[in-house]
């Protein structure tokens, strides 16, 4: 850990407020998420409902994607993460309420995902605009590799304790969620109010504004877009309960490990950026970061053995959190605060249609060739998709700095 994080981490109070939030709101989704799809699979045995599950989760980002980011700029955010961190609480309530009582369908995951997915898509972007109002602005570097590498602690414990918790009863899972959400909502509401609020009228020209800014930036547009094709078209999480129990042979713990397993490799990953950043060729490193990516992925889809499996899943996600951190750096220091929530909204859309949309992708073409052949197929396309923007953003392939001035459109 570096020096700028020790200090952010001993002395700034509303930041450590802040960074517990985010890992107990992580960790109660990251539990919910590993009971929902083990459910449905033991429920339909179809692989092709876990893709649906993904892309109904996802569904709200598109449909709310003009409003998300307005409400972030226009309200409190801090009120807002708290009201989408109640509902999120609720969610793992009647969760608990209709697993103890055994009345949960398969259209009911639907309705429940959907509703998940709502909370989620006014969440993300308000609490990625709320960390610049809180953390000076030369500790701010610090602070997102700090924050990053709590998201991935999180996501590290919380899958793997809610597949065990789910190979004891189902309903064991959900209780502890919807706690978690209860802390972080009231942390969330500790934080102090330094947020200069959009004055900006609501009309089309302010809630596509997000749209136009992040495309004025060819460099982070690059960056962004690559990071989302590429993780769509390779993503294999929707997948891993099939897996885990038809290829690999393990319940319910063998899938919540498999799902912390990228994370294991992220949070090293992030340890390691942390104490030797990232200051020289970060274009060349991203675009390798995005083929390890796709390597990492035919690996884990030719796999038969579950410990190789995990390697290959904490590869992956140390390449993923290379592509994340530059991403992310390059959207939030170059956006100013009466537009970072519009802008992160955009950013939340990308990162949403290359999770849930590549879940769907999975499940669908999990459907038509096979589970392996599926993972097998993103992987290649992973690969194709790094040469192909090398050619599309030439800019962003010879990028040395982060900081240096951005490139039009």
């Amino acid at each position: 850990m570096s020096t700028h994080q020790k200090l952010l981490l001993r002395h700034h109070r509303p930041f450590l407020a802040f960074w517990f939030a985010r890992v107990f709101t992580a960790s109660g989704f990251q539990m919910l998420t590993v009971a929902i799809g083990w459910q449905m699979y033991s429920l339909t045995g179809n692989v092709l409902d876990l893709g649906l599950v993904g892309l109904i989760e996802f569904l709200p980002k598109i449909l709310f994607i003009l409003l998300t980011g307005h409400v972030a700029d226009r309200f409190d955010r801090r009120k807002v993460a708290a009201i989408c961190q109640t509902g999120q609480g609720l969610i793992a309530l009647a969760l608990l309420i209709l697993a103890g009582a055994g009345g949960l369908s398969r259209e009911l995951i639907f309705l429940i995902a959907f509703l998940l997915g709502s909370a989620r898509a006014f969440e993300m972007p308000t609490t990625q605009a709320l960390l610049p109002n809180i953390v000076p602005a030369g500790l701010f570097p610090a602070a997102v590799g700090a924050s990053a590498s709590a998201m991935q602690m999180a996501t590290i414990v919380a899958p793997a304790l809610g597949g065990l918790l789910y190979a004891v009863d189902a309903a064991w899972v959900y209780g502890p969620s919807a706690a978690l959400y209860l802390i972080a909502l009231n942390l969330m509401l500790r934080l102090p109010k330094h947020q200069q609020p959009s004055k900006q009228k609501v009309s089309v020209e302010s809630l596509l504004a997000g749209f136009r800014f992040l495309r004025s930036r060819a460099d982070v547009f690059g960056a962004v877009s690559m990071d989302m094709v590429a993780v769509l078209l390779s993503g294999a999480t929707a997948l891993l309960p099939v897996f885990a129990k038809d290829i690999l042979l393990t319940g319910p713990w063998g899938l919540g490990l498999l799902r912390s397993a990228p994370a294991v490799g992220a949070l090293l990953m992030s340890l390691w950026l942390a104490r030797f950043p990232i200051e020289r060729k970060v274009g060349p490193v991203m675009f390798t970061s995005v083929a390890v990516f796709g390597v990492a992925t035919i690996g884990f889809g030719l796999s038969t053995s579950l410990w190789f499996s995990l390697a290959t899943l904490v590869l992956l996600g140390a390449a993923d959190m290379i592509s994340m951190v530059i991403r992310g750096a390059f959207v939030q220091l170059q956006t100013p605060d009466e537009m970072r929530g519009r802008v992160g909204a955009v950013n939340s859309l990308f990162i949403g249609a290359s999770n849930q949309l590549g879940d769907f992708r999975a499940g669908l073409t999990a459907s038509w060739f096979g589970t392996v052949p599926a993972v097998l197929i993103g992987g290649i396309g992973a690969l194709v998709v790094t040469g192909l923007w090398m050619k599309l953003f030439p800019t962003l392939a010879r990028r040395d700095r982060m900081h240096e001035p951005a490139q039009g459109a």
